[in-house]
């Protein structure tokens, strides 16, 4: 028997990156920290934090900037695969994404007004600033 799932519901006022297939909110646009970044299906998006999710197995995924501990993220109504979570990165000047999400923008919609393109900035150099 499968458990309950409670969903997470954003209010109006929050601009909300929602999954394209069911309009379950996943992410809030104050919570998107780069959008500088690659996925299966292109460009993808670094979150601090993101709800609706049920994340599989661990997995060792080779990335072009190096070796990654991951977790796949599945939407908890629909269950399509909406990105990752960094678990363990191997590369010191990667350890900035563990703990931190991937979403990938072609499985998201936005609610609310567009806001205006975030800078890409890396965070990694930000640091030396």
């Amino acid at each position: 028997q499968m458990g309950r799932f409670y969903r997470r519901w954003f209010g109006d006022e929050e601009v909300v990156y929602k999954c394209s297939e069911c309009d379950t909110h996943l992410a809030l646009y104050k919570e998107l920290l780069s959008t500088n970044f690659r996925g299966r299906t292109g460009n993808a998006l670094l979150f601090s934090m993101v709800v609706n999710v049920t994340a599989g197995p661990l997995e060792n995924s080779m990335m072009t900037t190096g070796r990654h501990t991951i977790r796949c993220l599945f939407c908890v109504a629909c269950q399509e695969r909406v990105g990752w979570k960094y678990e363990v990165a191997f590369e010191e000047d990667q350890k900035y994404k563990e703990g931190r999400y991937i979403l990938e923008e072609q499985l998201l919609s936005l609610s609310g007004d567009r806001p205006p393109e975030l800078p890409d900035m890396d965070l990694v150099e930000r640091e030396g600033e």
